[in-house]
């Protein structure tokens, strides 16, 4: 254990400071290395995982206190009061996220039925939320959009390849100079 008698020495592995604060091994490497960094631990590496120790400059002073000084029992009030409150805030946005997680389709098309509002005031999840106004425009867009009949389509399409074809070009202008009307029946 840490403590003064040892030099704030305390061999450690990975896989028991998970199993006592339940964080992932990953963030728990990613926090020691920037203790490290910062000059607060010393790691030493060992066989069987590392010995950490703890610069004294970061430490407050110990007071060594007589055994009756200490509380052997709680205060009246410390079970009412709180030591540590974390408040975390998820909004629409993250609920959807975390629903629907892996599947970004899916979040994107949930995403777009929100106020855009909310989506340009998302902090968290910005590009699915950028994602989602894109989606929720393209949609509107597309809503207001109108179509013209397939059918005139194609007429007109026929039509320009008959106008663009030499030889009815000929055969038009021969009718016309001869007064020929195919349409009547003879």
């Amino acid at each position: 254990m840490l403590g003064k008698k040892n030099g704030y020495k305390a061999g450690l592995r990975h896989e028991t400071i998970h199993k006592d604060t339940g964080l992932c091994r990953t963030t728990i490497k990613e926090c020691l290395e920037t203790l490290n960094k910062l000059n607060i631990i010393k790691s030493i590496r060992g066989r069987s995982g590392k010995t950490y120790i703890v610069n004294e400059v970061f430490l407050r002073a110990e007071k060594l206190y007589e055994p009756t000084q200490i509380a052997v029992s709680s205060t009246p009030d410390s079970r009412i009061t709180t030591t540590f409150k974390e408040t975390l805030s998820i909004n629409n946005i993250g609920k959807i996220v975390k629903s629907f997680a892996g599947d970004s389709q899916r979040i994107i098309s949930e995403l777009s039925k929100l106020p855009i509002e909310d989506l340009r005031n998302e902090k968290v999840n910005v590009y699915l939320c950028k994602q989602a106004i894109q989606l929720k425009e393209d949609n509107e867009r597309e809503s207001k959009a109108t179509y013209v009949n397939a059918d005139k389509i194609l007429s007109a399409l026929s039509k320009i390849k008959k106008e663009t074809n030499p030889r009815y070009k000929e055969k038009k202008a021969y009718n016309i100079r001869n007064g020929i009307k195919p349409w009547e029946s003879k």
